[in-house]
């Protein structure tokens, strides 16, 4: 099986931060295999803006160089390569004065959709779009595209939103968050809401508990700054992780709509209980044999921010009610691992005696690094010698499952601005989300402050701190393993 390949019309899109490190190493690439796949019609427009000086030979020197580097393995044809070059310009601009924006305005097309894409810091975000706005570059059909973090709290995120709802209307924002493009992802509405076996289960009274897994082996190193202000709260919890708990446990829309859609999803944040102090386990890696501690990286002998955070919260609704949810995300961990792990209650009453042991069934949603999808399943133990149960796995893979044609998928970033492109908002966050989900997250971090909570140590390399072990112990539960 192929997936299909739906053109989208022609567009112009602008990035800013363009020589930056995230639209060299994900913008771009995304955009060069949509180009190899024949998604684009002709007349597609692909402009870097920044401050730093290029002409566009240089700029186009500098893209072929990371697309060498980050796309190769998937469109490694050097024609293709130089026609998508030829649809590469740059500008150089300043964000903060009106350097650069009328030679923008120039290299724009009417009567198409124009995209802009900050890749750039928050503290961009407000001027660029007044000068989007002041210099006419806004159409009906702009998009603006902006990136995490948006805002560091409540406050600023209110802030952050009233500043773009000044230059742009709410369908106009996507508020990109790259989780949301993954295809595990979207593949889990589909189970959910596309299969008569798992909804009717979908519930407390079937379900003993769900973990969240979000494991990363790497470090901070290159984010050592933006890391000591944020936090594995505000970094994963706050969005990511957040969001994929909005996707287990939000009910079924109306219709695959967008608004429908996010409607779900917010009233999931809304009936979110605050998590007590005694539920939340902090940690902060150590050297151990892989390097550097957290606070060597950082700098800060002293430092209280959190490199690991697992969780236990509850949704106070008639579905979820009583039914906990783990969450838990970590730097320097085990291995690279993103999973959304569905407990099953045990059988009320087993016939086949004390001997046969416990069996219960779990729903797997692998997010990475192999996607798909697992459900174990309980059956007799091949042979002779009476009912000796055993657990085994019906294994999903994706590349498996869908054929050679889905050996690679579309990345996240791909699938995320070719939507943008379509105008549908279903995988971004509205403002109103982007509030719930701090409004729920600032207590927490409040909390920690106000009681000075040390984060625990964890070894690098390990699976985190020993007291979020503890955490699920003490409710007669366990973690499901970090496996590559």
């Amino acid at each position: 099986m192929v997936s299909r390949v739906i053109p989208v019309d022609p567009f112009d899109l602008v990035i800013f931060g363009g020589t930056g490190d995230l639209a060299q190493r994900k913008i771009l690439p995304a955009l060069f295999r949509r180009f190899c796949s024949g998604q684009w019609a002709e007349g597609v427009q692909i402009i870097g803006a920044a401050r730093t000086v290029h002409n566009r030979a240089g700029f186009q020197a500098m893209v072929a160089e990371s697309l060498r580097a980050h796309a190769a393995a998937q469109c490694h044809d050097e024609g293709a390569l130089r026609a998508f070059l030829d649809r590469v310009d740059y500008v150089t601009l300043d964000g903060y004065s009106n350097e650069g924006w009328n030679q923008l305005s120039d290299k724009l097309n009417q009567d198409r959709v124009r995209a802009f894409y900050f890749s750039v810091g928050p503290r961009l975000f407000g001027p660029l779009a007044e000068r989007i706005k002041a210099h006419d570059l806004a159409t009906p059909s702009t998009r603006i595209v902006v990136e995490k973090p948006f805002g560091h709290d409540l406050e600023s995120a209110r802030a952050l939103n009233a500043t773009l709802a000044e230059h742009f209307r709410e369908s106009q924002i996507y508020r990109i968050d790259h989780y949301l493009g993954k295809e595990t992802v979207q593949n889990l509405m589909a189970v959910r809401f596309g299969n008569m076996l798992f909804e009717p289960l979908w519930n407390s009274q079937y379900v003993d508990h769900i973990q969240i897994t979000v494991a990363e082996s790497v470090g901070i190193d290159g984010r050592e700054e933006y890391y000591e202000r944020a936090g594995a709260m505000r970094d994963m919890m706050q969005n990511h992780l957040m969001q994929l708990l909005c996707l287990i446990a939000m009910e079924p829309p109306a219709k695959f709509d967008p608004d429908a859609v996010r409607d779900e999803k917010l009233k999931v944040i809304r009936a979110l209980d605050q998590v007590e102090p005694h539920h939340i386990v902090r940690g902060q890696f150590d050297g151990g044999g892989s390097g550097n501690g957290y606070r060597e990286t950082v700098g800060n002998p002293r430092s209280t921010t959190e490199s690991y955070v697992a969780l236990r919260a509850h949704i106070s609704n008639w579905r979820w009610a009583g039914t906990p949810f783990y969450l838990r995300t970590g730097k320097r961990l085990v291995a690279r691992s993103s999973v959304i792990n569905v407990m099953f209650k045990d059988a009320p009453h087993s016939i086949f005696g004390e001997e046969a042991g416990r069996h219960a069934n779990v729903l797997s949603i692998r997010l990475q690094p192999n996607e798909g999808i697992t459900l174990k399943v309980t059956i007799k133990e091949p042979g002779p010698g009476g009912m000796r149960l055993v657990d085994v796995p019906l294994d999903m893979s994706f590349a498996e499952a869908l054929g050679s044609g889905n050996q690679d998928p579309p990345d996240a970033y791909e699938r995320l601005v070719m939507d943008v492109i379509r105008g549908n908002q279903t995988l971004f966050m509205r403002g109103d989300e982007v509030e719930a989900a701090w409004a729920w997250t600032d207590p927490i971090i409040a909390g920690w402050h106000a009681r000075g909570d040390v984060p625990k140590p964890y070894e690098s390399g390990s699976t985190g701190p020993g007291d979020a072990e503890l955490l699920m112990k003490r409710d007669g539960r366990r973690w499901q393993g970090i496996n590559p």
